[in-house]
């Protein structure tokens, strides 16, 4: 239902409020399903990781990572921006280090966001799918994070389940051949459905916006 309210976000008793594109509404609160799957157990074991990890830092390493975080700001489901806490900052930093492949760190890195791709062309066929981007070849030390979403009908335009599909080399050039590592995912691409993408780079923890793109496979 949707309502002229103050902004609110989150569940009370047997209602949750939320917003999108058309406004605050109110829906009935649902269970949240536990599939337990191997994404999921993955993701609640690097939680835990990071909590004891977070737990064995000196005093001065968790200062520096409460420094970091307020100078990272993001946007809440209302659209209000907020800065991060020490913990936030040193799992969000490390988690994005964990799925490009690279070394955990415990003392804050400086800020340093790198620029993320000017464009996305994407070859998706039941046989081929390759990603060309540019700038090409990506910086030094910069590398390519290619997440994707399940096969979709044609007609589905909103997307909420991204998932890491393949990391590229650091500096490497373009395309980004991903078919192999999607089939072996989600199955190998059925003409007609829909799949999307989001694609974006990462330098030391740091991770660009991310470029998407929808696209009905040929």
């Amino acid at each position: 239902m949707k309502l002229l309210i103050e902004p609110r976000s989150g569940s009370y008793q047997g209602l949750t409020s939320s917003r999108n594109r058309f406004g605050q509404y109110v829906r009935t609160r649902a269970t949240p399903v536990n599939p337990n799957t191997v994404a999921q157990a993955t993701t609640r074991t690097r939680q835990s990781v990071n909590a004891a990890a977070w737990r064995a830092l000196t005093d001065s390493q968790r200062a520096g990572w409460a420094d970091l975080g307020l100078q990272i700001t993001r946007t809440d489901s209302l659209g209000q921006s907020y800065t991060l806490t020490g913990f936030q900052a040193y799992v969000s930093v490390n988690n994005v280090l964990a799925a490009a492949g690279s070394s955990l760190v415990s003392t804050a890195p400086a800020l340093a966001v790198p620029t993320g791709l000017a464009s996305m062309t994407v070859t998706l066929t039941s046989a081929s799918f390759s990603v060309a981007y540019t700038a090409t070849p990506l910086a030094t030390g910069v590398k390519l994070i290619f997440r994707a979403s399940p096969q979709r009908s044609a007609g589905r335009n909103f997307e909420g389940d991204y998932r890491v599909i393949q990391v590229s080399a650091a500096a490497a050039a373009s395309p980004l051949n991903v078919l192999t590592a999607y089939t072996a995912k989600f199955g190998a691409p059925v003409t007609g459905n829909k799949i999307f993408m989001l694609a974006s780079t990462t330098l030391g923890g740091f991770e660009s916006a991310g470029f998407p793109v929808g696209q009905v496979v040929a």
